[in-house]
């Protein structure tokens, strides 16, 4: 798991610093209602990343490292289990433009001010077959796992996931 959290903050990492200064201030300025802002869009019948983010973090640090465990309300509890679908963006953990492991965001991964997602913000996904990298909003299917309490920082987890 500790691994699954470095290579977010690296992916994120390079992923922020691939903008070069010239494209960056090309580009129009953004506005906080704009989508870069925002979760991705709740599908029809789907949950919202609004409700997966209302699980309190708790955190502890020793020697350095943080350490974190979720509280998880009723209405998140309720969730362990069963199927749900939500949308995010994707972030590749094999290397692959078709993916069986990856982790799926709620917020868009290129943006420079939020390259460490909190623990409710990420999914970590496991899919039955390989699907292919998306680079805009991609929709999920799975059976929603509750994890988190062995600190690891990963609070959720998706399980025989497909993309819908």
């Amino acid at each position: 798991m500790m691994r699954l959290s470095l290579a977010i903050g690296f992916v994120a990492l390079a992923l922020g610093s691939a903008i070069a200064p010239a494209q960056a201030q090309r580009s129009p300025a953004l506005r906080p209602s704009e989508s870069v802002w925002q979760p991705a869009r709740t599908p029809p019948g789907g949950t919202s990343w609004a409700l997966l983010e209302s699980t309190e973090e708790d955190q502890r640090t020793s020697g350095g490292v943080i350490y974190s465990k979720p509280k998880f309300p009723q209405s998140v509890r309720a969730l362990g289990g069963r199927r749900i679908k939500v949308a995010g963006y994707m972030m590749p953990l094999q290397n692959s433009a078709r993916q069986t492991h990856f982790v799926l965001l709620a917020y868009p991964p290129d943006c420079p001010f939020h390259l460490n997602p909190a623990p409710d913000q990420f999914i970590e996904v496991r899919t039955g077959g390989p699907v292919a990298v998306k680079n805009g909003v991609a929709t999920f299917e799975g059976t929603l796992v509750l994890t988190g309490q062995d600190e690891s920082g990963v609070f959720y987890q998706m399980t025989n996931a497909r993309e819908v």
